[in-house]
């Protein structure tokens, strides 16, 4: 029956597979995943197990994602027989540009989805971006410092190997012809005597040399003051804020000019409360709610994700726990596991693999600290009659199997109560300890 009702499935899949880029609903635009999950719908997929578990999982997994810290790069595989989602949480920076890239293997293997959120103060989370791997990298402005959920979910009965990698840059060029080491005060520096702290970044560089527009945008202002001496306000196209350019010598751009990235606004001085100091860029950022610090939407330092150098022959594998490991799931949830346990492994990241054990947590372990399970850890004699053999480690969980009593048996593992062993028929399952 379940051999018909994949039969099933698949056809109905390689219909969806044919048209997954028409448009479902013309008044509402729908993410990649929106669309094929209405096209589940409207199959009568939904109804089915498979079905069901993938739209089921797409939101469940969103409330249990895993800690990650940018930048990420990992190696994974989404099996066919199985229904996998990935699902990360990060710390995004006011200022910085998100990119998110995902490369399949092979390439005309299963679409994957992917979606992006921010978690809001009140706990719900709002959708910001979405692409498949039919279309392009995801390139997101982060407009608010937080916490961020990205999600990847291939399509149903595919398999999929991939590799993912997020970085962040800045999200506006760098207002100067110079480079990040010509940044010689930050942000909250002390300032008369520490009487107030700097508001801004200064860029130092030489007499009368250009600053630039970051971005294409609108020169909204062109004055004088005290402290700035010649500055010159800069609004980026469709930004809520607005970037402060001082102490210049000479002011090019004029109010209300339009201006393209990398036009110069004017030249580099030392006017203002700046005349005894080397010449040099102040650069500010001000929203309605005052100043906030220029350095993330400016830094062209982009630090690179950390290689893969965990075996990925070892993807889509049950191995166990060589010796005693940690399993991390955050820096506030981490669990001891015991020499022997067993673990399916999902991804690999720098020395570490994405695990998931018998009970569908996921984390991360070593992956020095793992092994295959084709040597058995010992032979054990049966001496119960007739034991349950199960699929997983839950006495509710299905029979597939029963030992006799004397039956020898390979020890391949354990999870909690229960041994994973295999017979001389090479059959695998659980039984209880």
């Amino acid at each position: 029956m379940r051999f018909i009702q994949l039969i099933c499935i698949t056809s109905f899949l390689s219909v969806l597979i044919s048209c997954k880029s028409g448009t479902v609903n013309l008044f509402k635009a729908a993410s990649p995943h929106e669309i094929y999950q209405r096209k589940l719908i409207t199959a009568g997929l939904d109804k089915t197990a498979m079905g069901s578990a993938w739209i089921s999982s797409s939101v469940t997994s969103i409330q249990k994602p895993l800690e990650i810290t940018i930048p990420y790069k990992e190696t994974g595989y989404f099996a066919a027989e199985k229904i996998p989602v990935a699902t990360y949480k990060f710390d995004g920076i006011r200022g910085q540009k998100l990119k998110i890239s995902i490369t399949k293997k092979p390439a005309e293997s299963a679409t994957i989805y992917v979606d992006v959120w921010q978690l809001t103060a009140n706990g719900t989370s709002k959708l910001l971006a979405s692409a498949d791997t039919l279309g392009s990298n995801i390139l997101l402005d982060i407009d608010e410092t937080g916490k961020y959920i990205i999600r990847l979910q291939p399509e149903l009965l595919r398999n999929a190997g991939y590799t993912l990698e997020i970085t962040s840059g800045p999200s506006l060029g760098f207002p100067t012809k110079t480079g990040k080491n010509s940044i010689k005060s930050f942000w909250g520096d002390g300032r008369d005597e520490n009487h107030r702290k700097h508001e801004g970044i200064d860029i130092f560089g030489s007499f009368r040399s250009p600053v630039i527009a970051t971005n294409n945008g609108t020169v909204t202002r062109v004055n004088e003051n005290n402290l700035g001496g010649k500055v010159i306000w800069f609004r980026p196209e469709g930004k809520d804020y607005t970037l402060y350019y001082a102490h210049l010598d000479e002011q090019i751009a004029k109010e209300g000019q339009e201006v393209s990235a990398g036009d110069t606004l004017g030249l580099m001085g030392n006017t203002g409360n700046a005349k005894t100091t080397p010449t040099h860029l102040h650069f500010g950022i001000y929203t309605f709610a005052g100043a906030i610090d220029p350095l993330p939407f400016v830094n062209p330092e982009v630090k690179a994700a950390s290689n893969v150098i965990a075996a990925t022959s070892n993807l889509n594998s049950t191995l166990r726990t060589t010796t005693g490991a940690t399993f991390v799931s955050s820096t506030e949830n981490t669990l001891p596991l015991p020499a022997g346990t067993i673990l399916t492994i999902n991804s690999a990241t720098r020395n570490l693999y994405k695990a998931e054990l018998p009970d569908g947590n996921i984390g991360f372990i070593k992956s020095r600290d793992v092994s295959g399970i084709l040597k058995p850890i010992k032979k054990i004699k049966i001496t119960a009659q007739n034991l349950n053999v199960y699929d997983r480690p839950d006495s509710l969980a299905a029979v597939k199997l029963y030992l006799k009593e004397g039956e020898s048996v390979n020890l391949l593992g354990n999870f909690g109560g229960y041994n994973l062993i295999s017979n001389k028929n090479a059959d695998i399952g659980w039984v209880k300890k």
